[in-house]
């Protein structure tokens, strides 16, 4: 039962992941479709990551009342929504609307989620969780790509991610039994004890350096994943359609790092396995960087992709051993807060960039937020290492 209730896990992350690449695959078509700026993207992007910073901070208490199972459960369903609404949308603030619960069905599962395999499994287990994200966050490309150059229309794509999405929800609901067995489940560990408010948060020693490193990861991420299509199609000059099946690289590496980084936790711990992320991310930047077309930009989406792979999951699995596991949940709600918050601030601004300077400046874009991560992540490890 252990087992199976793992592999439930592992099915809901791969729900969590096929929408993420889905409105940076077919914006450069669908900003045409409705005649706004190619910054819109951003506004919408806003709207999902305000949404999921609401659900995140909730995520302690919602966890305690109902359960980590009937929390992901109707997460995913608020998400299939969402996404079927997006396939019927036919004007602009529809899609500003549908992205509302779009949001809200993130945050809470995000959270509950991360922090029961934190307790509860090993750091190899948190990689491949996050790999089974990333295989839902490339697919999401390539059914768009598949759905745009078959003539379908960007509509289709988003109706086709939508009924897998339902069939998802109807295997959480059945699996509601197995969270139930669970006596260790994080919503019975909860029970009694009152949530942590911000403030004290704020006074955990590290707890400021692990929200802004986050802040500025999902910064990289989502930015990365929103405008790579773009900025193949107005800086490498791609068509829309081959552009959207390539930003699927970046996705690709994240997939393919998490599975190996799951055997590479054996021999390295948390710490030097996000140094070497931010390493990967910084050697794609400067791939990016070439005057070599479209080629060296494929390969930097890759690299960054790679790099990313091992940072997430190992800032959130050493949550509970840097603040103590009865604090890892608010903490890791906190984090997954300040993670949607880059969400919401990063990209639009880059969006701004791109359309009143140029696209081409994404590379130095990414290469300043990384290396704020990076310098939040040491001086995390310093005070963390100091209290210890």
């Amino acid at each position: 039962m252990v087992h199976l209730l793992l592999a439930i896990i592992y099915l809901s992350f791969i729900s969590l992941g096929l929408p993420d690449a889905l409105l940076g695959s077919a914006w450069p078509v669908m900003c045409q479709e409705f005649q706004v700026p190619v910054s819109y993207a951003g506004i919408i992007s806003l709207i999902i990551s305000a949404g999921t910073v609401v659900s995140s901070l909730q995520s302690d208490r919602l966890t305690k009342r109902l359960g980590a199972g009937k929390v992901t459960a109707i997460s995913v369903a608020m998400t299939a929504l969402a996404l079927l609404g997006f396939s019927i949308s036919n004007q602009y603030w529809q899609l500003c609307l549908w992205a509302i619960p779009y949001g809200l069905g993130a945050g809470s599962v995000d959270a509950a989620l991360n922090n029961y395999v934190a307790l509860h499994y090993p750091s190899r287990h948190m990689s491949w969780l996050h790999c089974m994200w990333g295989i839902g966050a490339s697919a999401g490309p390539y059914i768009m790509g598949a759905a745009l150059s078959g003539g379908m229309g960007w509509n289709m794509g988003y109706r086709i991610v939508s009924l897998i999405q339902m069939v998802l929800t109807a295997c959480l609901v059945l699996s509601l039994p197995l969270w139930k067995k669970r006596k260790d489940e994080p919503g019975e560990n909860g029970k009694g004890k009152a949530p942590l408010t911000m403030k004290q948060i704020l006074r955990i020693t590290g707890a400021k350096e692990v929200m802004l490193a986050f802040f500025c990861y999902c910064a990289l991420e989502l930015t990365t994943g929103l405008w790579a299509s773009s900025y193949l199609v107005l800086k490498d000059g791609l068509s829309e359609e081959t552009a959207a099946s390539l930003a699927s690289l970046f996705y690709m590496g994240i997939t393919a790092g998490r599975f190996f980084s799951g055997f590479i936790t054996y021999k390295m711990n948390d710490t030097n396995m996000i140094r070497m992320g931010q390493a990967l991310v910084t050697l794609g930047v400067v791939a990016m960087l070439l005057p070599l077309g479209a080629g060296a930009t494929m390969a930097g989406l890759l690299l960054i992709g790679l790099g990313c792979a091992p940072i997430y999951p190992c800032v959130i699995h050493s949550t509970p051993a840097h603040f103590g596991e009865e604090n890892s949940q608010a903490l890791i709600g906190v984090q997954m807060a300040s993670a949607y918050v880059g969400n919401c601030c990063m990209p639009p601004l880059f969006g701004l960039i791109a359309n009143y300077i140029s696209a081409g400046l994404l590379p130095a874009y990414l290469a300043v937020i990384n290396l704020v991560m990076f310098l939040m992540c040491e001086r995390l490890n310093r005070k963390c290492a100091a209290h210890c």
